[in-house]
């Protein structure tokens, strides 16, 4: 695998450690990701759009198992090295409503990350904004090192022509952030812990801190669009030139009652409307679901203003599909692909492991084929739904055995075995014409 050796050991240890678990890895995707690169320019070129102030949207259209979450986060991870902040939000019905923007904004706040900052950002993020406000002055001279009143006083002027548009339609944005400022600078820190809830949209905020700040009530749908605005001004001005917002799993309106999914929808029109217009300068905007969810009577089409702001003519030959369109479509896994992406995961093992000369000649290319074919028989031929299950075993069944024990020879010694305990519900229905356990000796 190209530049596997150059990979540190921390950032390669995060990524086999989660294949071993079957999650996705928050970071280090772009080490053995497969079949993105036809991607890579055109968006690119819309996190360069963004982080110049414009905006961007996409709709990532794919069936269960297709990587969309794994597309995501190879995204995201771009949007990072290009100085933007990430954040991935899982649409559901009982926690994430799509409908109830100001919830969407809470766990977009929560799941708030930047190359520098893990989860949640915001405290950091806003820290450096003021940091970066009293630099400012400070550079232009007007203000002493050592006159700490004047200091103050410049940066809430500055803070408020910074936020003035925000403070025409969502005032209590600016007045929780001078709230917090001025209980920073007393010392008080219940009040700036509670003002930098309430900024993230959490409920049940004391009420003590909000009357200090001026704000009383929690955040409603329409104050999170404010809000938005606000996080996406306070980013850019201390270095975060734009935001990156992925809605996960969106299909789930599917499933929701009529009018709860009819909410659903036209709040996802009102915001594409909204960047659109020009109202979040430094927005990308991502949303992820299944081919159903945006063709079916259900989803989408049940809301024709929407339909046709998401139609994208995937008729043509899908070696065709443009990347700069507004729905991308990811093509999914056949076995020589899954065959490749289990070569780069060796092959970054490899470049860790005790043991690589015996883990190259017992784990060959041609073993790992033998597998990718295995796991795909065990869930019904579908290998759309085999990439987890298929690098868990090769990672915790396969490489970790062969690494630790000398005399372990995989195609001697491991059958394969898919018990239904550890497939997630798409693996198991795929699987649901094998009764019981799966084993599958390899040749």
């Amino acid at each position: 695998m190209t530049g596997a050796t150059e990979v540190s050991a921390a950032r390669r240890r995060e990524v086999i450690d989660a294949l071993r678990r079957g999650t996705v890895p928050q970071a280090g995707l772009d080490l053995f990701a497969v079949g993105l690169d036809h991607f890579s320019g055109a968006l690119d070129d819309d996190i360069a759009t963004v982080a110049r102030g414009g905006s961007a949207f996409h709709a990532i259209r794919g069936e269960y198992g297709s990587g969309k979450t794994f597309f995501a986060r190879w995204l995201a991870e771009r949007a990072k090295r290009a100085g933007l902040a990430t954040t991935e939000v899982q649409i559901s019905e009982t926690e994430t409503p799509l409908h109830r923007l100001e919830t969407v904004y809470r766990r977009l706040t929560e799941r708030l990350t930047t190359a520098t900052h893990q989860p949640s950002a915001l405290r950091a993020v806003i820290d450096s904004w003021f940091y970066t406000l009293e630099e400012e002055i400070l550079d232009a001279g007007e203000v002493a090192d050592d006159d700490e009143r004047a200091l103050g006083t410049a940066v809430d002027a500055l803070m408020e022509q910074r936020l003035a548009e925000v403070a025409r339609t969502t005032p209590a944005f600016a007045a929780a952030l001078r709230g917090y400022r001025a209980a920073r600078a007393a010392g008080d820190a219940a009040t700036a812990e509670a003002l930098i809830a309430w900024l993230g949209g959490q409920k049940s905020v004391a009420s003590s801190a909000r009357r200090a700040a001026g704000v009383r009530g929690d955040l409603d749908h329409f104050g999170a669009l404010g809000f938005l605005q606000g996080l996406l001004t306070v980013l850019r001005d201390c270095g975060h030139p734009g935001l990156l917002v992925v809605l996960d799993e969106i299909e789930t309106l599917q499933r929701v009652r009529g009018d709860v999914r009819e909410k659903g929808l036209n709040a996802l029109r009102q915001l594409l409307d909204e960047i659109d217009t020009g109202r979040f300068p430094g927005l990308f905007l991502v949303i992820t679901g299944t081919p159903a969810f945006y063709d079916g009577q259900q989803g989408v089409q049940r809301l024709p203003p929407l339909a046709q702001r998401l139609a994208t003519d995937f008729t043509t030959d899908p070696r065709f599909d443009s990347p700069r369109a507004v729905q991308l479509r990811l093509a999914g896994f056949d076995l020589p692909r899954l065959g490749e992406l289990g070569r780069n995961v060796r092959d970054l093992y490899v470049g860790a492991a005790r043991n690589p000369e015996r883990l190259a000649a017992r784990v060959d290319d041609a073993y790992i084929s033998e597998l990718a074919t295995a796991v795909t028989g065990g869930l019904g031929g579908k290998v759309g739904v085999a990439p987890r299950l298929f690098l868990r075993k090769i990672v915790a069944d396969v490489l970790d055995r062969v690494d630790e024990f000398d005399e372990f020879d995989p195609r001697q010694h491991y059958a394969l075995t898919v018990t239904g305990a550890e497939l997630n519900e798409v693996e198991r229905n795929a699987a649901a014409s094998s009764a019981g356990d799966i084993e599958l000796e390899l040749p």
